[in-house]
């Protein structure tokens, strides 16, 4: 069992609010602040040097440099977020690229069910590409009206809220479009594959009856 599995499972689980039942999913704890949680080091970046590649099933692989991403259509969405470490935020307003509008440039094939989101260092998350496409999912540049912290996934990071959010990969690099599923890099070391934070989609095969306050004991933006 990876070591942050045993972690999350050192804490007591924490009732939610009943007036908060329909938004917060079981044992989660509200936070008005922005826990940092992610592996390895924060990257840097020279915005001249970095871009987004998109591959895989697509008739025609993409380069996107940052100059590409900011003369794209951009939105603001408003959602709530559910890291499995037990903390949610609510009412986040973020800005960026919808990945609707994102698909727009893209010539997807048919046959493409599953996105890979590669982002520095060495990192990935497997998400169906049917969730990507619902309402709302975002590659965001701003957060509250302000851009990104490095520490938060500046310049680019995906925001996907119906899922846990080590889903939402920060540092975004590249984009592969797959026929069959393939797992990210917490879904091969025991995280559930599907991550619906109501349904405490925690870990594969592990039973949840005990969560985590690690995030408590993290910095903060």
């Amino acid at each position: 069992m990876h070591k942050k599995i045993k972690q999350i499972k050192k804490s007591k689980v924490v009732p939610v609010d009943p007036a908060l039942v329909d938004r917060v999913p079981p044992g989660q704890i509200v936070t008005e602040r922005f826990p940092i949680l992610h592996e390895g080091e924060v990257p840097k970046y020279e915005l001249e040097q970095w871009s987004l590649k998109v591959f895989g099933e697509v008739n025609e692989e993409k380069i996107f440099t940052h100059e590409d991403i900011m003369e794209m259509p951009q939105n603001k969405v408003v959602n709530d977020i559910h890291c499995v470490t037990r903390w949610s935020k609510l009412d986040n307003e973020w800005e960026g690229v919808l990945f609707q509008d994102l698909l727009s440039y893209l010539d997807v094939k048919p046959e493409a069910k599953h996105v890979m989101i590669y982002g520095d260092y060495d990192y990935d998350a497997n998400i169906p590409l049917s969730e990507l496409q619902r309402d709302g999912i975002i590659l965001a540049h701003k957060h509250g009206g302000e851009d990104l912290t490095a520490k938060h996934g500046w310049p680019l990071r995906l925001v996907v809220p119906q899922l846990y959010f080590w889903k939402s990969v920060k540092w975004i690099r590249a984009i592969e479009f797959m026929k069959e599923d393939r797992h990210g890099y917490w879904e091969v070391r025991g995280f559930h594959n599907e991550a619906e934070p109501f349904k405490e989609q925690r870990f594969s095969g592990e039973d949840l009856e005990i969560p985590e306050d690690e995030w408590e004991k993290k910095e903060y933006d």
